[in-house]
């Protein structure tokens, strides 16, 4: 029986992390034997009513047709779903799958219930929390098995109920695999951030960080509920440059322009940026608490931090490295990724083919 995997999320495919991460896998996946199909906003069909995240109106909630969703799912035919977001596209597909008694692998690449401790003491917090908790525990009560891209999350999982966790690799786009690398320069002089403008990423610490170090310059790339405090950080220093969100293509540009990438999440389940920055022989900064240092092969080559460390500071040492010493940690860092992208293909093209073994 040939292998036909229906992925579902409640998120658009460029629009965040999750998205972006089955859209790679999708496309990877293309030149294999595996039929894939991905059922999200603006995908087979779906449309339906949308109105803004509260706390961040750069965020949408998808309210699809359940009808029209479930007929998508039974025409492509699936062998087994793959539900990405504890939304309602998810919450739907999963209810659809059980019913038909598939196998449902349930992705867990985001605790979005922790992530809502960090936005105050408000009626949000508390309703987004509730909400989160629900859907969490609903997913997992319909999933076969629960897959998070950390030792974390997979823990976090089985806590939360998931049955039989596992922890499955991440890919990156092709274009950052297949474009050609440009050299890392011998000098420190350019370092960005990517990713959601968003309390969770300590982004204070990007904006301080070009205070202090004003020789360098340092870019913000992305949008969210911090947008405005980035904007008039921006207008405020000269080495500081906010572009607002950009396509997968002009994040790529950007990041073959930086010598470094800065990850000072305080919460970050894995931080594909930063395996994206390896992959093009970047030096990437991040902090202890990201799932990526959780990856041995590739924790030895990132630079990692503590929460209470100055980024200014651990930017000041890297640049005082001596040039050879930066560029054998980015090669060896590209490699590692590039090793991380082909045996979690391998991973997902054996799991896809055998779920429940």
């Amino acid at each position: 029986m040939s292998v036909r995997v229906a992925f579902v999320s409640d998120s658009e495919p460029e629009r965040n992390g999750v998205g972006a991460y089955y859209a790679d896998l999708i496309d990877q996946l293309g030149p294999t034997q595996v039929a894939t199909a991905f059922v999200c906003p603006g995908h087979s069909g779906q449309r339906g009513f949308s109105f803004p995240l509260p706390g961040d109106s750069t965020q949408k909630v998808y309210l699809p047709s359940p009808r029209r969703l479930w007929r998508a799912l039974r025409e492509f035919e699936p062998t087994v779903v793959v539900v990405a977001t504890p939304g309602p596209y998810g919450l739907l597909a999963a209810k659809w799958t059980h019913d038909k008694r598939l196998p449902l692998l349930a992705g867990f690449h985001t605790h979005y219930a922790g992530v809502t401790d960090l936005y105050g003491n408000s009626i949000f917090k508390y309703l987004s929390r509730a909400w989160f908790r629900f859907a969490d525990r609903t997913l997992f009560r319909y999933a076969d098995r629960a897959l998070g891209n950390s030792a974390e999350m997979t823990g976090l999982a089985e806590r939360l109920g998931g049955k039989r966790p596992r922890r499955i690799g991440t890919l990156v786009p092709r274009a950052v695999l297949d474009a050609p690398v440009r050299p890392l320069p011998a000098v420190l002089g350019r370092v960005l951030y990517a990713g959601r403008l968003a309390a969770e990423k300590r982004l204070y610490t990007v904006i301080d960080a070009a205070r202090a170090l004003p020789d360098i310059d340092f870019v913000i790339a992305g949008d969210g509920p911090l947008r405005a405090r980035v904007d008039r950080a921006a207008a405020e220093l000269g080495n500081l440059t906010a572009t607002g969100w950009l396509t997968r293509p002009q994040l790529l540009e950007q990041m073959d322009a930086a010598d470094a990438l800065v990850l000072p999440s305080e919460v970050e389940s894995f931080g594909t940026v930063a395996l994206e920055a390896m992959a093009r022989g970047r030096q990437a900064v991040v902090t202890s608490t990201c799932g990526i240092v959780n990856w041995p092969d590739l924790a030895e080559h990132l630079v990692v931090f503590g929460l209470d460390d100055a980024l200014a500071d651990v930017l000041e040492r890297l640049a005082g490295e001596p040039a050879e010493v930066r560029q054998a940690r980015a090669e060896a860092g590209r490699q590692a990724a590039h090793e991380l992208n082909r045996s979690s293909l391998e991973d997902w093209i054996a799991l896809l083919a055998d779920p429940l073994g």
